[in-house]
């Protein structure tokens, strides 16, 4: 885009933001979502300079060059949040954090909710504390979160304490380093509270399932005749987990299979179709019979009239109805395994925090202040299950072979069997296909994480002539303790007790399938595998083990701080703030035993791992006047210079040198325009250096060389001569085990390649850190207006437009990848070509050229590119003004981001737009609209999705639903004051909008919910 035509958007823009007042976007309230520039001063105490996030110069709260926008502890009132994570998932700049599954089979988390501003990555987003950095909420791996981000839980921070929520859009890595490539989020807390406040409130879904409770507890006095404040504050809260059963939407069990009505793709008719109550038909909770193990549904064991047999939940052999069958493995309205029983819905949460703040004025000039924060999470997930199926065959997951001999058949179930295979009577063997609700003690994943951190700081001022300076020198020292722990099969033992024989009447392990001796561990307990809730206790104490992994992240960080005024100007003065910042950071992981030995799963040995790094930053900034005070030119009021510098040096990923230019205009009053420039930047966190290694058999993915692929990717025509040079050199590609393709040409060989890695476990991949990571680097421009019309008092509109571009990008990079980046790169690097291996030859199962080697890791070759603009629209007034008599007072507000470009490369060759799809939408807003008189507190919110695409290129011919209609979700809320107690009230999401058909995501998924609280303050 040129600067012409982005200028020509940002001033239509600009005019559309005008008429915001009645669009469909929404905003917070009451010091709610609003840009630096909206009406502050009811919540930052009027002119008085501060340190806004961004900078840590103290200025006037309405005079940055990026936009900063900003949440009060009093939205989380009116709105009923039990969590910051609740009111920053209303940011329209956001993309929240739910804790909830996508409908694709996998979990829905840990419970850790980070910020995700305009949908850059958690780990590009900076947490801080009161202007400090908070140490790393998540290990990264086994599953808890994030690929090895540096994310701060969310759910921490102290609400009873919490003065407001300041989010800086747009960078910010010179002032406060590493991670604030998409913004800063800072939490600030109250310097000052006395008092007793106690706070409770429980809410309950329309259904009547989702329960949630919230207890608080906020005391606070002042002490040495003012001098000094100390105050504690304790809470507690918890959500319930939802399965995927729990709400209509999700329990559709919709899928998407191959449309057969697909004549080509200019018919107009879908290639894939929709399908309901889909299952896996394969398999179930009883145990479905196969005659072989493999998934063809000719292999169904079926009786004399044509039926196909399962087993009964008492063990009897029944008729089985796999429903519509629909290629492997999915049918509709069967009796398979229910797609949406795969996996859970939403974390469960329980939380409690309890901190303590407090300062005390050693001089009239000096204060020495300190933090305590302690946090501990629950999250309990429900994750995918046990399954033994005919769809894993040759695993550890494959189907359960059992013969007549087994101590479990009934003799009806024998007879029944026999019939229906006669040769079962002679002791050849069935399969059974099965997905165990009952294998373990319990099938919940949990999560817990204690937090731990202190922080000290002295600050002061001083005078040097005319001059006054501030200082600050501050240590903190944090400790995140965190656990992920399961319930898993032990192989060895699954394989002892699977097959039982009686012995003396009893049922006893087998040595395998088919023989009639006892296993020869005395502790063996067998299973009953035919049936629902037929493992016995001790079975499942027998197979099962406890499995996860302990992490540990510390950090130390010191920060010393002077700022004031260099000297003065005929414009105004010169001001300043320089820091030097030290940090330490530590993180181990330390997998179970389970773990290290792998003895569950596919046998994937997990290697404990620890390791630390520092870094020494230096920053500075400034604030030049060009023009002001009593030198002014016509349409130019003020014109001030900021700029930023920032060197780190960190141990691991080396030096880096970030920095942040920008313009502030005043043209009159009333209008200013802004702007800013900035390089910044991401270093690699420990995890993605120092993550446990393990190896494991698996699915190499996508062959770049394979027949199929060798003319698609980004540079088809590099692609291939990459992948004829290597056949040239090695012969033995493409020749398969019988000898096949041996003596053809290169080229010839090449054509006929069709790598069996792609769709069976061959390759056997190494998964772990990357000590050799680089800092991932981005360029960030901002721009904008604010207009705060002295016409129409109370008025505030603020408009800016937000371009980052970055490079390097630490990228989760699999095999698959790895072979992308090889073979579509005209110049491919040897680290990336050499994450591989290939089959020099064939061997017996595979042929020549098969990757059998792999990689999973770190990365530093994503690339990625935003565009966008955010909007706020503020005013507050007495409708009384307009109207006569008390009417009390009324704030309306609207915020609302429009994303225009979101494109990503994990490979920085082959980009996928998300952008105008449900993942980041053209169009997200909020409407606040708040009313108070005397004691009465009444709010409306409005929360918007735009009209938008099931996926960027989603069009008629790939998907029977290519467009998502616009969500809208209203909530109300009230509050009365009666002397001491506050009492509130609220309805989410009032007419119970369900997310947009088909994407839960898109919206609402947990329906219309009602809330009730109340709060005590005693002075």
């Amino acid at each position: 885009m040129t600067l012409r035509t982005q200028t020509r958007t940002l001033l239509a823009t600009t005019a559309l933001s005008l008429g915001m007042m009645g669009a469909p976007v929404h905003a917070q309230e009451a010091a709610q979502l609003q840009g630096s520039t909206a009406q502050v001063d009811n919540t930052l105490g009027g002119g008085a300079d501060i340190v806004v996030t961004g900078s840590r110069i103290r200025r006037a709260p309405n005079s940055d060059a990026a936009p900063v926008m900003e949440v009060s502890q009093q939205q989380f009132i009116d709105r009923g949040y039990t969590s910051a994570a609740d009111a920053l998932n209303d940011l329209p700049s956001n993309i929240p954090s739910l804790n909830q599954a996508d409908g694709s089979g996998e979990g829905s988390g840990s419970g850790i909710q980070a910020p995700d501003l305009f949908g850059l990555g958690p780990g590009r987003t900076l947490t801080l504390l009161n202007g400090r950095r908070m140490v790393t909420s998540s290990s990264g791996i086994g599953g808890t979160a994030g690929g090895g981000d540096a994310q701060v839980d969310s759910n921490i921070m102290p609400l009873g304490l919490l003065e407001r929520v300041e989010v800086y859009q747009g960078g910010g890595a010179a002032v406060y380093g590493s991670d604030a490539i998409a913004g800063t989020v800072n939490y600030i807390l109250k310097k000052d509270f006395t008092g007793l406040e106690l706070d409770g409130q429980t809410g309950i879904s329309d259904p009547g399932d989702y329960g949630t409770y919230a207890l608080r507890g906020t005391a606070g006095f002042n002490f040495a005749e003012g001098r000094g404040n100390f105050a504690v504050d304790v809470g507690w809260s918890k959500t319930p987990s939802l399965r995927f059963s729990d709400r209509p939407l999700s329990n559709l069990g919709r899928l998407t299979v191959t449309n057969p009505a697909d004549t080509g793709p200019n018919d107009g008719i879908p290639s894939v179709d929709e399908i309901f109550n889909a299952g896996f038909w394969p398999f179930n909770g009883n145990g479905v019979i196969f005659t072989a193990p493999a998934p063809p549904p000719n292999f169904l064991l079926r009786n004399g009239e044509g039926s196909a047999l399962q087993f009964g939940s008492d063990g009897s052999v029944i008729p089985y109805n796999p429903g519509t069958i629909q290629g492997i493995p999915f049918a509709s309205d069967g009796e398979g395994f229910p797609y949406q029983e795969l996996a859970g819905l939403r974390t469960g949460l329980e939380r409690l925090t309890a901190n303590a703040i407090g300062h005390y004025d050693l001089t009239d000039r000096i204060t020495l202040s300190g933090e305590f924060l302690y946090a501990n999470t629950k999250g309990r997930e429900i994750p995918q299950g046990n399954s033994r199926t005919v769809l894993n065959n040759g695993s550890y997951a494959g189907p359960i072979a059992f013969t007549i001999n087994n101590a479990f058949l009934t003799d009806e179930a024998k007879a029944a069997l026999i019939a229906a295979r006669p040769s079962f009577a002679n002791g050849a063997p069935l399969y059974l296909s099965k997905y165990f609700y009952d294998l373990v003690p319990d099938p919940v994943q949990t999560y817990n994480t204690d937090t731990w951190r202190g922080a000290l700081t002295l600050d002061g001022d001083f005078e040097v002539g005319s001059r006054n300076f501030y200082w600050s020198v501050s240590g903190s020292y944090a400790r995140v303790e965190g656990k992920q722990r399961s319930w898993q099969v032990v192989n060895s033992r699954y394989n002892n007790a699977i097959n039982s024989v009686l012995s003396g009447g009893q049922a006893v392990c087998a040595i395998n399938a088919d023989a009639d001796t006892t296993n020869d561990d005395p502790a063996c307990a067998p299973i009953n595998p035919f049936g629902t809730g037929t493992v016995s206790d001790a079975a499942r104490k027998y197979v099962s083990t406890r499995a996860g992994l302990d992490w540990t992240n510390e950090q130390v960080d010191i920060l010393a701080t002077l700022g004031g005024t260099l000297f003065t100007l005929p414009m105004g003065d010169v001001q300043f703030s320089a820091a030097y910042e030290h940090r330490d950071e530590k993180a181990s992981f330390d997998p179970l035993q389970a773990n290290l030995d792998g003895v569950f799963g596919d046998g994937s040995q997990q290697v404990a791992q620890s390791g630390r790094y520092n870094t020494d930053e230096l920053s500075a900034e400034v604030i030049v006047p060009l023009i002001g005070r009593d030198f002014t030119l016509p349409l130019v009021k003020l014109l001030e210079f900021k700029g930023a510098f920032r060197y780190v040096d960190n141990s691991f990923a080396g030096k880096e040198n970030v920095w942040d230019a920008g313009l502030r205009w005043e043209v009159t009053d009333g209008v200013t325009l802004r702007g800013s420039r900035s390089r910044n930047f991401r270093a690699p966190t420990l995890t993605q250096l120092l993550a446990p290694t393990s190896s494991s058999l698996e699915s190499a993915g996508y062959d770049p060389c394979d027949a199929d692929r060798i003319n698609a990717g980004s540079n088809p025509s590099v692609r291939y001569a990459n992948c004829l040079a290597a056949f040239t050199a090695n012969p033995g590609y493409g020749v398969a085990p019988d000898g096949t393709g041996s003596g053809l040409s290169a080229a010839e060989r090449l054509a006929r390649f069709q790598s069996p890695a792609e769709n069976f476990n061959r390759t056997t991949v190494t998964a772990g850190g990357n000590p050799n990571l680089r800092n991932e680097i981005s360029d960030t421009l901002t721009y904008g207006i604010v207009l705060q019309p002295r016409f129409i008092p109370g008025l505030s509109i603020s408009v800016d437009r937000i371009e980052i571009d970055l490079k390097d990008g630490l990228s989760a990079f699999t095999t698959e990848n790895f072979a992308a980046a090889c073979f579509d790169d005209p110049d491919p690097s040897d680290t990336v070509c050499s994450a591989f291996t290939r089959l020099a030859g064939p061997d017996a199962d595979s042929i020549g050229g098969t990757i059998v080697t792999g990689t999973t890791t770190t990365f530093n070759a994503g690339v990625l590119k935003y565009r966008g603009e955010t909007y706020t629209v503020d005013y507050a007034f007495a409708p009384g003004d307009l109207f006569g008599g008390d009417l009390g007072n009324l704030r309306l507000t609207a915020n609302a981001t429009h994303n225009t470009l979101l494109t990503t490369s994990v490979t920085g060759t082959t980009f996928i737009r998300t952008d105008d799809t449900y993942t980041s939408p053209e169009w997200v807003g909020r409407f606040n609209a708040v009313w108070n008189k005397g004691p009465v507190r009444v709010s409306y919110q409005l929360d918007y999705r735009g009209r938008t695409r099931a996926t960027y290129d989603a069009t008629i011919e790939t998907t029977p639903n290519p467009i998502l209609k616009s969500n809208i979700v209203h909530s109300i809320s009230a509050q009365v004051e009666a002397g001491d107690i506050t009492f509130r009230a609220g309805i989410d999401n009032l007419t119970d909008k369900a997310p947009s058909y088909p994407q839960i995501a898109y919206g609402d998924i947990l329906g219309r919910r009602f809330f009730l609280g109340a709060r005590i303050k005693l002075k």
